[in-house]
């Protein structure tokens, strides 16, 4: 096997094959390298998105809520059912089979693309050359014109309450549980705490969420947290915040978690203990000295807007570098360099990345809030379009939620667009796109949308900012 490729991608995540794929588009010679295997040692790519975060996580979410809504939604459809059960065992294994179908799609794709996949460890040395550690011990030295880092990302441990498996547990561990905690808590009202803990609240598990931070969701929309709070809420999730965790012991089969907030010294005990406060970038053993490449304060490398480090033909992308730490966004950014090195053109638009936390009902944003635009001093209009209103959202039972559209005064450009509701993940994509061509609100009001859609339900928001909806009242 040749040790000398155009490029060498380290990392197999949804950042590294990506680029892997389009450079081996290009006509280059290519090579990627992850250290994931599956249980049985088998190679797998794909990273934590695939393996133990997005695609397993929403393998689950959507078979606890066809649980719920089966629950509590389908008796006003006329539909009643006796003697409902869930099998977490099956979930779990629907799920796995998703994961294993789609990594070994991964693998099809690479062969297509004239990728050559490598499973171990690769660790970049000066002068644009990778040694290569293979599971069985084999070393190896590659060359290559161009090396493409993507080392992904870890769960955050905290201090206070270090990870200790099967109690204390981080993401990967809430997605393989084999059975329903009596009690689950968590550490951390973000996305990831939101969705993994709606899962085994559905199931029926008490649910405590502890988020040290005062606020709900601060870094989204205001109006769209307060919404989602409200939800939160009907689903019985404890979310406590300003909930600082001061320590946590296993003690017997239960967790004793201990934190402060404003009544003063609290204490929870539960059944599991999941940690999400966030992830870190991975860069363990990647960087020998010599090579150029510089880590910032908070340990991602550093990289200009195209995603160059400071070393010559060494490129970085994905959650290993700034930015918000989303799939998507590391996608693009391999994508985009990819093209690059081929001398083709390539470019990320960072003020339009949609981020959705994919819970029932949905939440998806991009561009500006509200509160960003407000504190930018530039004159602006909100309209606003409530899915109560809309006769497709009606139908599916599932109105909950609103659209909001934050458009600037002087010229109409969108700013910003805010969903919460029904597949409000699949309804950000239109949003995305207009903004990406700098489209007014009377663009999408002119845009003509299939009736009864939930789509509409952006039409008329775009209208509300004008005060022209049709469905709705103009405030």
């Amino acid at each position: 096997m040749a040790d000398s490729f155009d490029v060498v991608v380290i990392g197999g995540g949804p950042a590294g094959y990506p680029a892997a794929i389009r450079a081996g588009q290009n006509k280059l010679s290519v090579a990627c390298i992850d250290e994931w295997k599956n249980r049985d040692g088998t190679m797998s790519f794909g990273g934590t998105c695939l393996n133990a975060g997005c695609i397993p996580s929403k393998a689950l979410l959507e078979s606890t809520e066809m649980y719920h809504r089966l629950q509590e939604e389908f008796p006003v459809h006329g539909i009643r059912a006796s003697g409902v059960s869930f099998d977490v065992a099956q979930m779990q294994k629907r799920k796995g089979g998703i994961v294993k179908t789609m990594t070994q799609g991964i693998l099809a794709l690479f062969k297509a693309s004239g990728v050559t996949p490598l499973q171990g460890h690769g660790k970049l040395l000066p002068g644009r050359r990778v040694a290569f550690s293979a599971p069985d011990g084999t070393r190896r030295e590659l060359t290559a014109k161009h090396v493409i880092l993507a080392s992904g990302s870890a769960p955050i441990e905290l201090r206070s309450a270090p990870f200790q498996a099967p109690h204390i547990i981080d993401s990967w561990g809430a997605l393989d549980l084999e059975a329903v905690p009596k009690r689950l808590g968590v550490i951390g009202a973000g996305i990831i705490g939101l969705e993994l803990g709606s899962v085994w609240r559905r199931l029926g598990s008490e649910v405590t969420v502890l988020e040290a931070l005062p606020d709900f969701l601060p870094t989204a929309d205001q109006q769209l947290a307060k919404e989602a709070a409200r939800h939160f809420k009907k689903l019985w999730l404890d979310i406590r915040l300003g909930a600082k965790v001061t320590g946590a012991r296993v003690t017997g089969s239960a967790v004793e978690v201990t934190y402060t907030d404003s009544k003063g010294e609290q204490s929870l005990t539960v059944d599991r203990l999941f940690v999400a406060i966030g992830r870190r970038p991975y860069t363990g053993d990647l960087l020998s000295a010599g090579t150029g490449v510089e880590l910032d304060e908070r340990g991602f490398i550093k990289v200009d807007h195209q995603c160059r480090t400071g070393a010559e033909g060494v490129w970085a992308v994905g959650d290993c570098v700034r930015g918000p730490m989303l799939a998507h966004k590391g996608k693009e950014e391999g994508v985009m360099v990819a093209d690059l090195i081929a001398g083709r053109f390539g470019e990320v638009n960072y003020k339009t990345v949609p981020s959705v936390i994919y819970t029932a009902p949905e939440i998806a944003w991009v561009g500006q809030t509200e509160e960003q635009v407000k504190a930018s001093g530039r004159p602006y209009k909100v309209g606003v379009f409530p899915f109560l209103a809309n006769g497709r959202a009606r139908a599916m039972e599932q109105a909950q939620g609103f659209a909001k559209i934050v458009a600037a005064q002087d010229d109409d450009e969108i700013l910003g667009v805010h969903i919460i509701g029904p597949l409000a993940g699949e309804l950000i994509a239109e949003a995305v796109l207009a903004m990406e061509y700098s489209a007014s609100t009377e663009d999408l009001q002119r845009t003509i949308h299939a009736h009864p859609t939930l789509s509409e339900a952006v039409h008329e928001a775009a209208l509300a900012a004008d005060k022209r909806a049709i469905d709705s009242i103009n405030r």
